[in-house]
């Protein structure tokens, strides 16, 4: 039997350390995670069961109910490992390229995000086009994901900022509109079949990024 390759999910610290330890067996949570990252990527969240998911993780039906309350939990859980691995990429690439200036810290950020989604186009689909499918709480998962994005590219626009932006720095719902925006035409190139080609769109990313960054924009006054 082919194993499939491990998932984003699979490569957070809390899951791929049990699944590559000598305990593997006994510690169904992990395996129980990777496997709804696999199924779920295989047939779309709707058409997942959670017979589908225990088959996959080769545990009882009573362990699942055991350790999640529902299918949704499951799901939720294993989206955010795969968010934080993708973060944690996209924060080591920034850090990289600390020495060479923001626009490469810009640059570098945004072809690290791109490149985790074409090298686990399985997440891609989950991050990208499931998450939506799942229920309010998986759409809460998806509301803190942008919010973690967004933070990171506000974050880097202090940095760049020091002095604090001229006076007004943007809000922050710029760098949300900004993290939503990227994520919303990688969707539209995963739906579109053109995964594997997403680091094609690091350019446009930069350059909708940088004129964000740039601070060069009117800012709205409080209301």
């Amino acid at each position: 039997m082919t194993v499939p390759p491990r998932s984003l999910v699979g490569r957070h610290p809390s899951v791929e350390t049990v699944l590559d330890g000598p305990r593997a067996a006994e510690h169904q949570r992990a395996r129980l995670l990777e496997a709804m990252a696999q199924v779920v990527a295989t047939k779309g969240y709707t058409a997942t069961t959670v017979s589908d998911v225990v088959r996959a993780a080769r545990v009882s039906r009573s362990t699942f109910y055991e350790l999640f309350e529902s299918k949704e939990q499951c799901f939720v859980e294993a989206y955010r490992a795969g968010v934080q691995v993708m973060f944690d990429d996209v924060r080591s690439a920034r850090r990289a390229a600390s020495g060479d200036g923001w626009e490469a810290q810009v640059r570098a950020s945004n072809l690290a995000y791109l490149e985790s989604l074409r090298d686990e186009p399985t997440f891609a689909r989950t991050y990208l086009l499931e998450i939506h499918t799942a229920g309010a709480a998986a759409l809460d998962a998806r509301a803190e994901a942008l919010g973690r994005f967004a933070d990171g590219f506000r974050r880097l626009g202090n940095a760049i900022h020091p002095d604090g932006w001229g006076g007004t720095p943007p809000p922050r719902e710029a760098f949300l509109v900004l993290a939503a925006g990227l994520d919303q035409l990688a969707a539209e190139w995963v739906r579109a079949g053109r995964a594997d080609r997403l680091p094609e769109l690091e350019p446009t990313f930069t350059y909708c990024a940088m004129a964000v960054l740039s601070g060069d924009g009117p800012h709205p006054t409080d209301a």
